[in-house]
């Protein structure tokens, strides 16, 4: 396996556009929260324990984080029935995307080498990109641990 290069976002960068499909497979665009403060996290495959436990972060500290502005997307290559079902599942109140060729994960620096159960693979590299409401990189943070991650970007945005 050739690995795929991907670079990383830098603050102050434009972030790439993207239109997904949503768990409803109705299309969802960045473009849709222009004027809005994103946070856009990389996981990767629903349902599994560390990204159930980052989901249900996000999906608990919902209301604090739109009460400073800020709106969750999700962003994984499960596709919109994988993510319904997730969703019903745990309660999540919030978009989950559908990238199935995980381009955009490529186009934001999250798709790459890493280690899971001491082999090698290529995937998601759980990541989570801070937008501000023109769309430009606030915060971007790659190879985030799910357990405490929603604290400690909180905290990373004085939240």
């Amino acid at each position: 396996m050739s690995p795929t290069l991907t670079t990383k976002l830098q603050p102050g960068t434009p972030a790439p556009d993207f239109t997904l499909q949503d768990a409803q497979g109705r299309e969802t665009a960045l473009a849709d929260y222009r004027g809005k403060n994103v946070i856009v996290y990389f996981y990767p495959k629903a349902a599994t324990p560390g990204c159930t436990t980052e989901a249900c972060d996000f999906r608990d500290s919902l209301a604090s984080l739109q009460g400073k502005g800020y709106e969750v997307i999700g962003i994984s290559p499960d596709a919109p029935e994988a993510l319904a079902g997730f969703t019903g599942a745990f309660g999540l109140t919030f978009p989950l995307l559908s990238d199935p060729d995980h381009a955009v994960a490529l186009a934001y620096g999250a798709w790459g080498e890493k280690l899971v159960n001491g082999e090698i693979t290529e995937g998601i590299v759980r990541s989570t990109v801070v937008l501000d409401p023109e769309g430009n990189v606030v915060l971007a943070q790659y190879q985030v641990k799910a357990d405490g991650h929603v604290a400690a970007l909180k905290e990373a945005l004085g939240i």
